[in-house]
């Protein structure tokens, strides 16, 4: 403690400095006066600048365009009741896909029946339609010679095929009568039928089964003699659909072979329709 103390009272003694401890004091001293004016004229001093004296920052180069928010929505438009052309009619007839592989007219027969509000599976009204389950006689060129009668029983098996053939279908008769049993029995069918006949029946309200081509295609056409004698004209894509609309140029077509519904023109309905020999059921 004594030897501390004595450090501290020498260091702090008050003495004439030295010549040494001035040198040493004075370059570490801030310089001011005369010392610095000398010191400047030839080493130069940085300046501190003030705020007033600052440079103002730099004009931005790239501009950016105030946004602009989007008008307000129109007014959405009044809807307008679509008034149908002259002569245009659609029938709600319901849309159904056939049940077996070629009861076609069964399948339009049922859509037929619905129509008036009579529901039926096509099982039970293919089950009215007597089935002749004989094969076909064939010819050359793989014409049928002989084979059953589709104006009084479904020919062939409803779940064959139309061209092996195995299976075939059934005519405008059989459809009648079953319509007839079954809450409809104001229906007539028939052959050689105008086709203003039709588009009458449609415009009035009445759908109307046809005997076309599927897909309306025309492949060939030939005649078979039936067991009881009948001369039968057949296709190997013979087709029923149901006609549920008209128009100035077109027909709808309800197409059981599919469950679709569409449109196809007043000629190319004409045209297949006649291989058939104007075929028709008419629904009322």
């Amino acid at each position: 403690m004594t030897v501390i103390s004595g450090a501290v009272a020498s260091s702090l003694m008050i003495g004439p400095p030295s010549p040494h401890a001035t040198a040493s004091s004075a370059a570490t001293l801030p310089l001011t006066g005369s010392v610095l004016a000398a010191r400047s004229s030839t080493n130069p001093v940085m300046r501190i600048k003030h705020g007033l004296e600052l440079e103002a920052p730099a004009t931005p180069t790239e501009l950016f365009e105030q946004y602009v928010p989007p008008p307000p929505p129109a007014p959405a438009a009044v809807a307008r009741p679509w008034t149908p052309p002259a002569g245009y009619v659609t029938i709600p007839v319901p849309i159904y896909r056939q049940a077996m592989t070629l009861d076609c007219e069964t399948g339009a027969l049922r859509m037929g029946l619905a129509t008036y509000g009579h529901y039926y599976s096509d099982s039970a009204l293919f089950a009215y339609e007597k089935v002749d389950s004989r094969s076909p006689v064939m010819g050359p060129n793989h014409t049928v010679v002989q084979w059953g009668d589709p104006y009084s029983n479904f020919v062939g098996n409803v779940w064959g095929s139309d061209t092996t053939p195995t299976g075939y279908g059934v005519y405008y008769p059989v459809i009648v009568s079953i319509a007839h049993s079954h809450g409809v029995p104001n229906a007539y069918g028939g052959e050689g039928f105008a086709p203003s006949t039709v588009y009458r029946a449609l415009s009035a309200g009445h759908p109307v089964e046809v005997w076309i081509e599927t897909n309306w295609a025309r492949p060939w056409l030939g005649t078979w003699t039936a067991w009881d004698g009948r001369k039968v004209r057949y296709s190997y894509v013979e087709h029923a659909v149901i006609l549920s609309g008209v128009s100035a140029t077109q027909v709808r077509v309800n197409d059981p072979l599919h469950g679709t519904q569409y449109w196809v023109s007043k000629s190319l309905f004409e045209t297949v329709w006649r291989d058939f020999n104007n075929m028709a059921v008419i629904f009322q």
